[in-house]
């Protein structure tokens, strides 16, 4: 069963690799044209709702493997709060990917929402840093 939920683990893992890449997509849709902008962004939504469903793998895996392994209570409590808030981030970044592919779909500036777009996904990439540092080396708190 241990294995079993390493291997879903990794899967969620590789699942939210995508918001470590996600700043670097994000700068580059402003210079398309607009019919790419709105496949763009309506990709990016669903990326991000897959990557959302790793999160839930991660919860519900990660969870499991802590409770048969050896970490110090502050390093789960950091994980947690980690892992919650880019479940967060990622569900409040929803809103604006949706309307920015609508904006673009009606011809209207998008500026706000891809600036919004951008600050939450280098919030993503970084609290994903953090939490990739956090598993590598889970005894440094």
């Amino acid at each position: 069963m241990g294995m079993i939920m390493y291997l879903l683990h990794i899967i969620g893992a590789l699942a939210m690799g995508f918001y470590l890449i996600l700043p670097f997509v994000v700068g580059k849709i402003r210079n398309l044209n607009a019919a790419a902008q709105e496949g763009a962004f309506s990709s990016l939504r669903s990326l991000n709702k897959i990557a959302q469903y790793g999160l839930v793998i991660q919860l519900l895996t990660g969870g499991y493997l802590m409770t048969k392994g050896e970490y110090s209570h502050l390093w789960m409590a950091v994980v947690v709060v980690l892992l919650l808030a880019i479940a967060a981030v990622g569900g409040i970044m929803g809103k604006p990917l949706r309307l920015a592919a609508e904006g673009v779909k009606s011809k209207r500036d998008v500026g706000p929402e891809q600036s919004k777009i951008r600050m939450f996904s280098t919030l993503l990439a970084v609290f994903l840093l953090i939490m990739v540092y956090l598993m590598v080396n889970n005894t440094v708190i």
